[in-house]
């Protein structure tokens, strides 16, 4: 299904007492991932709003494999594993100044109407643009 990247350089407050990048930071990498996702698909949080519906993360998880450091590039990948009757979403996060992949992830997300009430299935209307 669709991917999309999103390069960065870590920053220095990213990076713990080791100068490596804190285990908590690759899920705010993986939400840079996401939503850059969800933009493609003209899916960001205000036209979510407007269709009446919102997005709320159930389970996350993240599986670090190769560290990242102060400075380094990096490269966030996310793409769709299935859109019914969740959103399941899968992060690649490759070091890219080592050449090597550091974490990999998924989330999944479900479909709440605007008054928080989730919903059994996709909507038809998110998932036209999905």
């Amino acid at each position: 299904m669709h991917e999309v990247h999103v390069d960065l350089e870590v920053p220095f407050h990213d990076v713990d007492v080791l100068q490596i990048v804190w285990h908590g930071h690759y899920y705010k990498y993986m939400e840079l991932g996401r939503t850059a996702l969800l933009r493609a698909r003209s899916l960001d949080v205000p036209q979510i709003r407007e269709l009446g519906y919102r997005l709320l993360l159930v389970d996350s998880h993240c599986r670090h494999t190769f560290p990242l450091a102060y400075g380094e590039r990096a490269r966030v990948s996310a793409w769709f594993v299935s859109v019914a009757p969740r959103l399941v979403i899968a992060y690649r996060i490759r070091n890219l100044s080592q050449d090597r992949c550091s974490a990999r992830g998924q989330t999944i997300l479900i479909t709440t109407d605007a008054d928080g009430r989730m919903l059994p299935e996709t909507p038809d209307d998110l998932l036209q643009r999905l």
